[in-house]
């Protein structure tokens, strides 16, 4: 009885740091989601322990509920996303991709060897500064009203291409720590399942809903379209990480199934108590997570800032040249869209922990990196975009 008094209490302290958090970061004009990250890292660990997150496998139920946070909020961005939008962008989201993992992947890869690091190990390394975190920009992007945007189609399109291909580099880097090289062929048949997945479940997905969804009305319960989808989300989510992929990808194609249905905007209501209940725990979960006694020391914090910088310009770079067919402007936002690491370098950093390949002062500098980069993006990210509605900028389609 004990136990579940404490899990109540750390679920009412993250539930309310979130909203106080969220509250202040909005009447500063910053989006909420930097309050809600910014409280994590007060109540966490390294300044008044009030919560303490554990890297293990299972979890703690904050954990838990961070997941389920992270995967309705990617759900939700799905259920306003059509994949007729996404195929105007196609060719646009593929370069932003795969130009937004080499540049990083490069550029990551020589500040880790010339740290020191042998060549196997940087690209372990480097591999922390590839994958964008779509839950962070998508929930910038939701605030603010812009997922209509082609901005916004071609970020969240390049979203999943960055996955792709950061769970095949993560794939090889970590073979090559063992000293035997890697299996080629291994890696095409993960590559044909997660594009096969994508493509089947994504575009077979909405094609059936779109010729039929009538179906969903036919249970009794005034709610039961809302529950079918919901298990198809946590369904499809679980599927996405047996072909290994993230479960938010799951999640984003299921939203973006549903948005077929004749029943979308109910859902979309119907959804918005979920949310306000459960992704701020992602948000606070993440803050909780950075060790700020591992970077008491000056040099440290220098390695911190250079590496914070390559992280951000890198992920810019990319995310710009990939979209320049939208202008310079537009490709600025697409570009800043893609640099916050969140919650996918946390967990590349702990599998380098664990692996003995980082060090416990790397392993701060990398997990401070993505947490630094999640909170920069989203007020730049929110000024580029009011900025380019005052000035009535329209991209185009790329």
């Amino acid at each position: 009885m004990h136990h579940a008094s404490d899990i109540l209490l750390s679920l009412f302290i993250v539930f309310v740091a979130a909203q106080i958090g969220g509250e202040i970061a909005q009447r500063l004009k910053l989006p909420g989601v930097v309050g809600e990250i910014a409280a994590g890292c007060i109540i966490g660990p390294s300044l008044l322990g009030w919560i303490v997150p554990e890297q293990t496998a299972t979890g703690t139920p904050l954990d838990v509920l961070a997941e389920i946070g992270v995967v309705l909020l990617l759900f939700s961005v799905g259920l306003e996303t059509r994949l007729e939008d996404l195929k105007k962008v196609g060719t646009t989201a593929m370069l932003v991709g795969v130009l937004g993992v080499l540049v990083p992947f490069a550029l990551g890869s020589l500040w880790a060897h010339g740290s020191g690091f042998d060549w196997n190990k940087s690209l372990f390394v480097a591999a922390a500064f590839v994958a964008t975190s779509a839950g962070i920009t998508a929930r910038v992007l939701q605030e603010l009203g812009a997922l209509q945007r082609t901005e916004s189609k071609v970020i969240l399109g390049a979203a999943v291409i960055d996955d792709i291909l950061a769970m095949l580099l993560l794939g090889v880097v970590t073979s090559l720590q063992g000293g035997e090289g890697f299996d080629l062929v291994h890696l095409l048949v993960v590559l044909g399942g997660a594009v096969g997945f994508i493509a089947v479940i994504g575009w077979g997905g909405s094609r059936v809903m779109r010729w039929n969804s009538t179906w969903l009305e036919r249970p009794a319960s005034p709610h039961s379209p809302l529950m079918i989808v919901l298990a198809l989300c946590l369904g499809l989510a679980y599927a996405s990480t047996l072909v290994g992929l993230a479960a938010i990808i799951g999640a984003f194609l299921a939203g973006m199934i549903a948005s077929e249905t004749r029943q979308q905007h109910t859902l979309e209501q119907q959804t918005q108590p979920l949310l306000a209940l459960l992704t701020p725990f992602f948000f606070v979960i993440t803050g909780s997570k950075i060790d700020l006694h591992q970077l008491a020391s000056g040099e440290t914090l220098l390695s911190l800032l250079l590496v914070t910088a390559i992280a951000i310009v890198s992920k810019l770079l990319g995310g710009f040249v990939g979209a320049l067919s939208l202008g310079k402007r537009s490709a600025t936002v697409v570009g800043f869209g893609m640099v916050p690491r969140g919650e996918v370098g946390v967990v590349i950093a702990s599998l380098g922990l664990s692996a003995g390949v980082f060090s416990d002062r790397i392993y701060a500098i990398i997990v401070a990196m993505s947490l630094l980069t999640a909170m920069v993006t989203p007020p730049v990210l929110a000024w580029l975009l009011r900025r380019q509605g005052d000035d009535g900028a329209e991209a185009k389609p790329g």
